[in-house]
């Protein structure tokens, strides 16, 4: 039986998992061994729960909890409510990636900004108000996309 089955740092170093996460999991009844050795205390694994752990790490990096990790790998979850829970998921990762864009293109303006302010490149040798009114023009960003929406809602 023991051909078949896989110790915990097998597991653990496969997945690149810690054996303490992988003790975590069986601590919250969500991945236990299948077979424990009353000597030693070493924790055996089949291929099903290997595969539940290739499940559980993969919903884990997609944003779900241990506690709906587990509802779906008891099969406590329906059909309808996996579906719902996922959609939700997805709509987080939306709002992030967006959030993430909207980030980027405001970097993009402050370097937009940077490179049109003359004396940037001697920083060092501003006062603190000259430098505090550089930075001020070249990161406040949102009177500038502000006025580019009433410009463009103007024209439209």
């Amino acid at each position: 039986m023991k051909d078949q089955l896989m110790l915990i740092g097998e597991i653990a170093d496969f997945f690149g998992v810690s054996r303490k996460a992988i003790r975590l999991y069986e601590k919250k009844g969500i991945l236990k061994p299948v077979k424990v050795d009353p000597q030693n205390g070493y924790r055996y694994y089949s291929a099903a729960q290997v595969q539940q752990l290739n499940a559980l790490l993969e919903l884990k990096s997609l944003g779900f909890s241990l506690e709906e990790i587990k509802s779906v790998l008891d099969g406590a979850t329906t059909k309808a409510k996996l579906s719902d829970m996922l959609e939700k998921k997805r709509r987080a990762w939306l709002e992030t990636m967006e959030a993430a864009r909207y980030r980027s293109e405001c970097l993009e303006q402050i370097l937009q900004n940077l490179s049109g302010i003359p004396g940037a490149e001697h920083m060092k040798e501003m006062t603190d108000d000259e430098r505090a009114w550089m930075l001020v023009k070249m990161v406040c960003i949102e009177e500038v996309r502000a006025q580019k929406a009433l410009s463009e809602a103007l024209w439209l």
